[in-house]
C-alpha cells in the first residue's frame, strides 16, 4: 500500500512539474499575445476567443474531468494571464459577495481587479470614464423578470454588450448562531419573493426585513442577536456564518442573467446573440411590421422587453434579443427592414450566446 502511494505521488509530482513548465510557456504566449493586441489598439480581453479556447479545450478531453470543471481551470489560466498582459478592472454591482460578484468572477476568474459599485449606473458610468475595463449588471431573472434599471441605462449610453453570463442563483439560509434562535430574517425583496414558498412552509412567523443587498443582510446577521439572513454562499463564508438550510430558492431553474458592458462588442463566432433597441412608430400594426421584419429573414426573435421612454407619455423603447450577429448578413437586411418601420435603431451589442 505505502509502495503504491509513493509511486503514484512521485508520479503526480513529475506531472505538476510538467505542467507549471507548460503553463509558464502558454502564458508567456499570452502576453506576447496581449502586448501585439495593445500595439495595435485592440481591446485585450476578446470574449469569442476565449468561448472558441473552452470549447476547443471541452472537446479534447476523454474524461475524466468534466466540461465544467476544465472550463473553471482554463478560466483561472486565462485570468491569469490577462491580469500580466494588463491590470484590467472589472466593475461590478455590489457590494462584495454579491451575486454580481459572483457572476464577474466566474466570467473573468479571480486574478483580475473587481471594484464594487453602488448602484448599477455607477457601474456604467466606472466604464464609460475608463476607470473599469469593463462592468458586470444583471438583466434579468428566470423567475422575477427584467432588471428595468439596466434596460433604461441603454437608452443614452454608448456602451456595447459584449457577453453574457449565466449565474444559477442558490439562497442560503444562515446565521451567527442556532437556527431555532432566528426571529428576524434580513434580505433584499427579490430574493424574498424567490424564497417565499420556503419561507411561508418553514420560517411562517419569523419577522422579514428588507435591505439595500443580500450581503448585507449576512453582515447584520453576523453581529445581531437572533437575526438570519437569505445570501449567497459567499456571504456566508465572507462573514463566518452558518448555512442552515441550502439551496431554499423556490424554482430550482433560478437563474439570473448578467451583461458584461464594455466599449466594443465582440467580432462573429458564429454562435451569437445580437441585443438592440428601438421605437416605434405612433401608427397602428407599427410594432406588428417590426416583428415581421425578423420574420422575413428568419432570424428568430429570443427576448422582447418595453420600457417606458420617460420623455413623452405613452411612448415605448423595445428591447429586444435575436440570435444571431449583427455583421451577420440575414441580420443586416433584417435590421435594416426594421428600419424602415421605427424612428430609430441602436444595436446594444453582439456576443457569444454562451452561458459563460
Amino acid at each position: 500500500m505505502k509502495d503504491k502511494l509513493q509511486h503514484l505521488r512521485q508520479r503526480i509530482d513529475a506531472i505538476d512539474a510538467r505542467l507549471v513548465r507548460l503553463l509558464n510557456e502558454r502564458t508567456k504566449a499570452a502576453v506576447a499575445i496581449g502586448r501585439l493586441k495593445h500595439a495595435a489598439g485592440e481591446e485585450i480581453y476578446a470574449p469569442h476567443r476565449e468561448e472558441a479556447v473552452l470549447t476547443r479545450v471541452a472537446a479534447k478531453s476523454t474524461g475524466p474531468l468534466t466540461e465544467q470543471a476544465l472550463r473553471a481551470i482554463y478560466r483561472e489560466i486565462m485570468s491569469a494571464a490577462l491580469a500580466l498582459e494588463k491590470p484590467l478592472v472589472i466593475a461590478y454591482l455590489g457590494p462584495e459577495a454579491t451575486y454580481s460578484h459572483m457572476a464577474a468572477v466566474k466570467k473573468f476568474g479571480s486574478s483580475l481587479q473587481y471594484e464594487p459599485m453602488p448602484s448599477i449606473a455607477d457601474v456604467f458610468t466606472e466604464v464609460a470614464k475608463g476607470r473599469a475595463d469593463y462592468g458586470v449588471v444583471p438583466i434579468e431573472n428566470s423567475t422575477e423578470g427584467a432588471v428595468t434599471h439596466t434596460y433604461d441605462m441603454f437608452v443614452d449610453s454608448d456602451l456595447k454588450v459584449c457577453a453574457q453570463i449565466l449565474l444559477p442563483i442558490r439562497h442560503n439560509l444562515m446565521s451567527a448562531g442556532p437556527r431555532a434562535e432566528i426571529k428576524k430574517l434580513y434580505s433584499i425583496a427579490q430574493v424574498f419573493a424567490q424564497c417565499r414558498q420556503w419561507l411561508q412552509l418553514n420560517l411562517p412567523h419569523v419577522e422579514m426585513v428588507e435591505v439595500s443587498s443580500s450581503t448585507r443582510a449576512a453582515e447584520i446577521a453576523k453581529t445581531e442577536s437572533g437575526a438570519g439572513a437569505l445570501a449567497s454562499a459567499l456571504a456566508a463564508e465572507k462573514y463566518g456564518l452558518t448555512i442552515h438550510d441550502a439551496n431554499i430558492q423556490d424554482s430550482s431553474e433560478n437563474v439570473t442573467r448578467f451583461l458584461v458592458i464594455g466599449r466594443r462588442y465582440s467580432p462573429r463566432t458564429g454562435k451569437d446573440k445580437t441585443s438592440l433597441m428601438f421605437a416605434v412608430q405612433d401608427r397602428v400594426g407599427a410594432l406588428h411590421d417590426c416583428i415581421e421584419a425578423f420574420k422575413r429573414f428568419k432570424i428568430n426573435m429570443t427576448k422582447i422587453e418595453s420600457r417606458p421612454s420617460k420623455k413623452k407619455a405613452w411612448e415605448y423603447y423595445f428591447f429586444v434579443d435575436v440570435a444571431g450577429h449583427c455583421d451577420d448578413a440575414r441580420v443586416k437586411k433584417a435590421l435594416a427592414e426594421l428600419a424602415k418601420h421605427t424612428m430609430f435603431v441602436k444595436i446594444l451589442g453582439s456576443y457569444p450566446n454562451v452561458n459563460g
